[in-house]
């Protein structure tokens, strides 16, 4: 889903705590057959990969692809996106725009119909929007009618006819029901127990995405069952956190040059297990998939939330993306270290109006 559009400029390479390069060398890969987690990445995320990486059967990672392709990614600039505030929100109000950005994100998965494959779309302050843009504006649009859309209050009672007045647009906003439930749930607990409000949530937590428990990831995920992200595999939990951890690097990369967001482990974040890096991924031959996968893919064909073959597409994502960037960092001097975002940003960017065919899984997570 488009959920970088807004993403532009750049922020400079120290700005992010870099990531230390491994002393092996460049021309030493992990072998396919080891699970390995890069050590200046490694988070409950990846930790959680292993059941997946090691028994797969539909998904592989080409390791031999990943160190290919290292060789001319390092010589790139790889910028750190800089996630430009839509429609001026918060730009004077760092309380206001992380209430935006985390109650966006929220609602940031679905915005193509499944049956008719129409994407939503809707016109506010004399443009048309599409994607998770007409999202945005739909948002903007609200609060300018005056509607308190990023309280709790009101969102703990939001109904179905205020959610669809608010996302008027071209066709009913996909799974509206969904986001009817997601977003009284939310708002319940911001009304509980955060005065309504996220920014409430981000003061209350450590400034970490974990801190035994009292991090930001570890309390959206353990507070917000919405953002709980995780898929059974062969009898074990794996964690993805796809819009935990997207929520959360799009409050840093907006707010970080202003410095009114700290967070101390940018580095922990992984890739954002959606349905486009994978495509990339798989152009470029890290991925391998079985051929009654690609047949599924190519022919439009839904794959079921939480199945083995969900489940490996995004796991493999996490894992390729995080391997990619430390061979990277390998051939990249101290000061030029990027962090697995930035790899995530670098494909997602090129990939992202490709005509190649992406998985569909029909999920609140992505």
């Amino acid at each position: 889903m488009n959920r970088r559009h807004f993403f532009k400029g750049l922020l400079g390479a120290a700005a992010v705590v870099a990531a230390r390069p491994r002393e092996a060398s460049a021309s030493t890969p992990p072998s396919d057959q080891l699970f390995h987690i890069p050590e200046a990445f490694a988070s409950p995320v990846l930790e959680s990969l292993r059941p997946v990486i090691e028994e797969s059967r539909d998904v592989k990672t080409d390791i031999s692809k990943i160190v290919e392709h290292s060789r001319w990614l390092a010589c790139e600039e790889l910028p750190i996106p800089k996630f430009a505030l839509p429609f001026g929100i918060g730009r004077e109000n760092p309380k206001e725009a992380i209430d935006y950005l985390l109650v966006a994100n929220v609602l940031n998965f679905a915005f193509t119909d499944f049956e008719t494959q129409v994407k939503f779309q809707a016109d506010y302050s004399g443009q048309h929007w599409s994607d998770s843009q007409a999202m945005f504006a739909c948002i903007k649009r609200a609060l300018d009618e005056e509607v308190p859309f990023l309280g709790g209050a009101y969102l703990s009672r939001v109904t179905r006819a205020d959610l669809k007045h608010v996302f008027r647009g071209n066709i009913e906003m996909p799974m509206l029901d969904e986001r009817v439930e997601i977003l009284q749930a939310v708002g319940q607990t911001l009304e509980a127990d955060y005065d309504g409000r996220f920014y409430n949530f981000v003061e209350a937590a450590a400034p970490r995405l974990y801190a035994d428990g009292q991090g930001l990831i570890d309390k959206l995920v353990r507070e917000f069952p919405r953002f709980n992200d995780v898929s059974p595999y062969a009898g074990h939990e794996i964690k993805l956190y796809k819009l935990a951890q997207l929520g959360i690097w799009t409050v840093y990369s907006a707010l970080h040059g202003s410095n009114t967001f700290r967070l101390e482990d940018p580095e922990k974040i992984t890739a954002f297990a959606d349905y486009i890096v994978p495509v990339a991924l798989e152009a470029m031959g890290i991925l391998i998939y079985s051929p009654a996968l690609k047949e599924r893919i190519e022919n439009h064909k839904m794959i079921p939330a939480n199945s083995p073959q969900e489940v490996e597409i995004r796991a493999h994502t996490l894992y390729a993306t995080a391997l990619l960037a430390e061979e990277i960092n390998k051939r990249r001097p101290a000061d030029r270290q990027i962090i697995i975002p930035q790899i995530d940003a670098r494909l997602w960017t090129h990939f992202h109006t490709t005509f190649c065919p992406h998985h569909l899984t029909r999920t609140i997570m992505y």
